[in-house]
């Protein structure tokens, strides 16, 4: 499929970025009592899920380049919400939750499924189910076999 220059007005990157500028505002808002970001309330979730994982794993989990995922987990660090150890493997970092981290997460979850379920009701069940879909289509890299 060929496009034209009139057609970069809906480039689906460009649009996607907006919509994540958007909502990231409305769940950092929503979040603000916790005191987390959407970013870093992701993060923990993430952890909370995985349990202690590599650093470049969990950079591809999360679709980041290492070096911003490192530059994000420093403040959750100072916070004490996070940490690293060395793996057996002494060139391998391991990313944790701590004990700190997961109460706040645990504080911050009523928040995320309030602002998360009037998302959903926004965009209604069915759109919501086919736009993460999508993103899931878009997102997962194609087979290499």
């Amino acid at each position: 499929m060929k496009f034209e220059a009139e057609d970069v007005t809906a480039c689906t990157c460009a649009g996607l970025r907006k919509a994540t500028r958007i909502l990231t505002q409305i769940y950092d808002a929503a979040l603000k009592p916790s005191g987390l970001k959407g970013t870093q309330f992701t993060l923990l979730a993430t952890l909370d899920k995985t349990g202690e994982i590599p650093l470049s794993r969990l950079a591809d989990v999360l679709g980041m380049e290492r070096t911003t995922l490192t530059r994000n987990l420093k403040p959750m660090m100072s916070k004490g919400y996070i940490k690293t150890n060395q793996d057996y493997d002494q060139r391998v970092r391991l990313v944790q939750m701590t004990t700190q981290g997961a109460q706040v997460f645990q504080e911050a979850m009523p928040l995320w499924q309030n602002v998360q379920a009037q998302a959903v009701d926004k965009l209604g069940r069915k759109e919501w189910s086919l736009m993460m879909g999508a993103l899931d289509k878009l997102t997962t890299p194609p087979d290499t076999r």
